[in-house]
């Protein structure tokens, strides 16, 4: 997709959401409300197949476009599993199975349930040498301890379509695409944190002037505008490996914006709930239904230590003269 485009698409999804997403949305979605008039206007402006070919009914977008959207999504809170949703599109699509209509779930290794996975309709499996779409069983529904949005067990039922895994997917395809996801949502949702807390800070009087004008207040929300600057180029990073190499080939920068984005994500909510003080705790404000997604996402699909792990792992069975030039010299366009 073009440049511009893609800042066309972002605008409209970004404005579909400020319309509509309000902090009563988000409270209510803890309460195990559906936003079906929310999902409704995703499905109608064709993002949940995104990811899918032309030819197979979709928008043909790349991963790069998709961690754009899902960056637009995280700076809202991501109120609907769309990412979920148009990651499992895109991985059946690519291993020539054609998506059913609906919301499709995500099945991640490792992973306790799907977010809204009442909802799902089909479940996608993408591990080892094949792609799976499924039925679902019945779903044991819950909800997550920090982020309190719905969560649930839910298990392939019978099989409708196999196809081999695709070697641009890798034996890894549904935790990695599970990394990008909650990377590209955390570097949106903690802009959005920043913007909060800039705000407060820009408003908030104490001792006859704002708390931002406190030397203090200021080198603390530096701090945090550098660790989000750093989160969204990592993110937007793996995007563009994954849309040039695929999912296996871009298992080095999707791992290190999963470690990026998470580490962020933990200074960036202690340093805005320091800025809020006890304002920022209060179920009345609105900074914790996005400091609690940071905190969720940050451990879904494997924390930093999971994902460094990785990387440390990968750097020595490539030994010690690969090390500088892989960390200095990978070409964009070539395969891993």
């Amino acid at each position: 997709m073009s440049d511009e485009l893609r800042t066309i698409l972002l605008e409209q999804v970004d404005r579909l959401l400020a319309d509509t997403v309000t902090p009563a949305l988000l409270r209510g979605l803890e309460q195990g409300i559906w936003p079906g008039a929310l999902w409704a206007e995703m499905e109608g402006l064709g993002l949940t197949l995104a990811l899918v070919p032309d030819a197979m009914g979709g928008a043909g977008l790349g991963w790069d476009d998709a961690a754009a959207l899902w960056q637009v999504l995280g700076r809202h809170a991501a109120p609907v599993p769309l990412a979920e949703s148009m990651a499992a599109a895109g991985i059946l699509a690519a291993a020539g199975i054609t998506p059913p209509a609906g919301l499709l779930g995500l099945v991640v290794p490792g992973e306790a349930g799907l977010p809204w996975g009442r909802r799902a309709g089909h479940l996608v499996a993408a591990g080892g040498d094949s792609v799976t779409l499924h039925h679902p069983a019945a779903a044991q529904e819950g909800r997550g301890a920090v982020s309190r949005l719905p969560f649930d067990r839910r298990t392939p039922g019978p099989q409708v379509a196999a196809a081999p895994m695709p070697a641009t997917l890798g034996p890894d395809a549904a935790s990695l695409a599970g990394a990008l996801i909650h990377a590209a949502q955390m570097a949106g949702a903690l802009e959005a944190v920043l913007d909060m807390s800039v705000d407060y800070a820009t408003t908030r009087r104490q001792f006859g002037r704002t708390i931002g004008g406190f030397q203090a207040v200021q080198q603390l929300l530096a701090q945090a505008a550098g660790e989000v600057a750093a989160a969204g180029v990592a993110a937007a990073q793996a995007g563009r490996s994954a849309a040039r190499r695929g999912l296996a080939g871009a298992e080095f920068e999707i791992a290190s914006a999963k470690v990026v984005c998470g580490e962020a994500a933990g200074k960036v909510a202690a340093i805005a709930h320091q800025v809020h003080a006890a304002m920022g705790f209060t179920d009345e404000h609105a900074l914790h239904l996005h400091t609690r997604r940071l905190w969720t996402w940050r451990d879904a699909c494997g924390a930093e230590r999971v994902w460094a792990r990785r990387i440390g792992t990968a750097a020595l069975a490539r030994g010690g003269a690969m090390l500088w030039p892989d960390l200095t010299a990978r070409d964009e366009g070539a395969a891993a």
